[in-house]
Parts: structure tokens; sequence; C-alpha cells
């Protein structure tokens, strides 16, 4: 199962579009408040149907959630392949919402549940890092093949077409998970189960203080970075048109080499981080101390980043970004772990997703607003000043490590 669920990250990552998705909507006339509008729509569908996907999933068998995920993947593809309107747009990113929200905690949930079944639910961040290591390696191929298709065909948009055929290979992929991973599934569809699952993981997320704090945690630290992290695609377009060695080449094709080049960097380490994230918890203590030491280290990139974005210091820039792609690999399989002990087991994918869904309100909020600043202030500087507030804050109001949940003890 090892090989099944790395191979699921490997394909999910095989998403073409992704090192050129602000280029490509670029491309078609689009403003940075513009963009910021559509990634912040995709996070509101993605978070209406979030929770409710994360029982459904609980009850109805994971599998199927998986397998309607990819599903809806391919029609949000196509979409943007074929979108010439702004309205239509959207259409791409309800799909793409729909997608999230059946993924994002159900296959989480599906590890930790073989790895309860097999006995070794104490290896949670390492394993759970050890898949995600190959999500990157993924990501790390299909930056190369990006690049190589945008640089052939010197336009962004075409490579959304390519972006499916990953997505069919998954789904086979799906079909041969042992039907034990789909939880306890019930016969017949219950909107009373499904409402008392989701009220009774609502009541935990908002009534337990360890829980919620993880919850905002997650909105501080992935909100942030996922609302920001494609800010990077415009900044190495302007580097790439400025370096002389390149100039005979068309802006697509330089940024196709630049962008190729530095997120194949990014990916590569951030599979290294992933896989050795369990080594920083091991240094620190265990998954809370090496939350807080990760804080540290978020607020003082994002306070470096301020002065180099204004000023315009792109290789400080670049190298920043990259620093904080790879920290939020450090990051990522902690939390998870922090989320799963704070859960049940008939509850974890629903836990899982509201994990998910936190992190979506956050990127609601702060992807049209840095958008929005960003067109204001005419740099990305405001991106280094609205991180840096939001790790001060986080910074001060948790500074001590989460108590255990007793319920945990009865899994």
């Amino acid at each position: 199962m090892l090989f099944r669920f790395s191979l699921y990250g490997f394909l999910k990552n095989q998403r073409y579009y992704d090192p050129f998705l602000i280029l490509a909507f670029r491309e078609k006339g689009l403003s940075f408040f513009q963009i910021g509008i559509l990634i912040g729509f995709r996070e509101v569908c993605t978070n209406i149907f979030e929770i409710p996907s994360g029982a459904l999933a609980d009850l109805y068998g994971r599998r199927r959630a998986m397998i309607l995920s990819f599903c809806a993947y391919i029609a949000s593809f196509a979409t943007f392949a074929v979108s010439e309107s702004y309205l239509l747009l959207f259409g791409g990113m309800f799909f793409f919402g729909i997608g999230d929200a059946f993924r994002s905690g159900t296959h989480k949930a599906m590890i930790f549940d073989w790895l309860s079944l097999m006995g070794r639910s104490d290896e949670k961040t390492k394993i759970y890092g050890y898949t995600r290591s190959w999500s990157q390696m993924g990501s790390a191929l299909s930056v190369l093949i990006a690049a190589a298709l945008v640089f052939y065909t010197g336009n962004y948009t075409d490579i959304f077409w390519f972006s499916i055929m990953p997505c069919f290979i998954n789904i086979i992929n799906f079909l041969g998970y042992p039907s034990k991973l789909d939880g306890n599934m019930q016969s017949e569809f219950s909107l009373k189960a499904v409402a008392l699952l989701l009220s009774s993981a609502l009541k935990q997320s908002v009534q337990f203080p360890p829980l919620r704090r993880l919850v905002f945690e997650g909105m501080g630290f992935e909100g942030m970075y996922k609302a920001s992290k494609d800010f990077l695609q415009p900044i190495l377009k302007q580097t790439a048109i400025a370096l002389p060695f390149l100039i005979t080449m068309g802006e697509s094709k330089r940024s196709a080499l630049l962008v190729g080049g530095v997120y194949f960097i990014l990916y590569f380490i951030s599979s290294f981080a992933s896989r050795n994230s369990h080594k920083v918890s091991d240094w620190k203590g265990g998954d809370e101390g090496a939350a807080q030491f990760m804080w540290w280290i978020n607020l003082t990139l994002f306070v470096l980043l301020i002065p180099a974005l204004w000023y315009s210091l792109f290789p400080a820039i670049i190298t920043l970004f990259v620093a904080l792609a790879i920290l939020q690999n450090f990051w990522r399989p902690g939390l998870i772990s922090r989320f799963n002990e704070q859960s049940t087991p008939e509850m974890s994918a629903t836990i899982l997703s509201i994990e998910a869904q936190s992190k979506s309100l956050a990127t609601i909020v702060l992807a049209p607003l840095l958008g929005l600043l960003v067109d204001l202030v005419g740099n990305f500087s405001p991106v280094g000043i609205v991180g840096a507030c939001i790790a001060v804050a986080i910074l001060i109001a948790y500074h001590s490590e989460l108590e255990p949940n007793p319920a945990y003890s009865q899994k």
C-alpha cells in the first residue's frame, strides 16, 4: 500500500499548469485582483463542500470520494483550457474546488487507517512525510515536463490539456485500494447520519481548545502560504525578461526555462524536506516543539521578504520564496499528525477536512487581499508584510504546547 499511496501523490502532482497558473491567467488579460478573486472563489467552493465531503467519505466510502474528486479535476482542467471569458473561468474553479474538497482530508484518513490496521500508528509523521515526498518528486518531474511544453507550444494555456491524463491513471490506482480503507460505510444514504457526524466534528473544533488552536495555526501558516506562493511566477517572469543571455527568445520561452529550473529545484528539495520532517520533530522533542521552531523561521523569512520585494532584489526574492516552500514541506506532515492526535478514528476524515477548510477560509480572504494590495502598491512587498503580521500574531497567541486529547487514548 505504501507504493499505491506514493503513486497517488506522484500522479496527483502531475499538474503541468501549476507553475504557470498565474501566468496563464495573466495571458488571458486578468489583473492580480481578478486572479485573487478567482482563487478566493475556488476556496469558497472548496469550503462549502469540504466538511460534508469528509463526512460523506467516512460514511459512504473513501475510494468513491477520491474517484469523484479526480473526475471533478478533469472537468476543471478542460474548462480552463477552452475558456476565453472571465465568467467561464469561475466554472473551472468550481470543479477544482469540488475536487480539492473530496480529496484533501480523505486520502490522509486512508493512510492513517492503514497505519492503525498495521499497528504502525506511531509512524504517522514519518509515513505521511514519506508519501508526501513522492508528491514533491512528482511536482519536480511535472515542472520539467510543463516547462518543455510551454517552450514547445509558446503559450501557457495548452498545458491544462496535458494535466488530464494523470487523473485518469490515478482513478485506476484507486480501484486497487482495499475496501477496508473505505471506513465504516453505511449501506444507505442518510442526511441525518452525515449531519450528526458533521455536528460532532464541528463541536470538537470549536469547543476543544487544542483543536481550535490547530485550526488557527493551519489558517495562518497554510492559508498564507497558499495565497502567496504563486506570486513567485510573475517574479520569475520579470527576472527571465531581464536576463540578457535569453534576449533572443520570446517571453514565454524565457519564462519556461527559468520557471522550470527554479521550480524543479524547489520541488526536489521540498521532497527531501517532507521525507525528513519527522527528524525535526525528533530533534525538538515532538511535533509541538517543531511547530514552534518553524513559526519563528516563517516570521524571519517574511520579514526578509519585505525589503527584498520592495527593492526588487530578484535573486533574494527567489531564494526566500523557495525557502518558504521548503519550510512548508517540513511543517505540513507535523501539522497533519497533530490534527490526527486530536481526532478519533470514526471521524478522522471529517476532522482533517475541517483542517483543509480552515486553510481555505484563510485563502478566501488573503488571496484577493494580496492581489488588491499588489495592484495598488505596484510591487509585491505586501506579501512580506501580511505574512510577517500573521506570524507575529500566532507566536503571541500560541506560545505553549498543546495538551493531548483524552479521547485519543481510546482509539
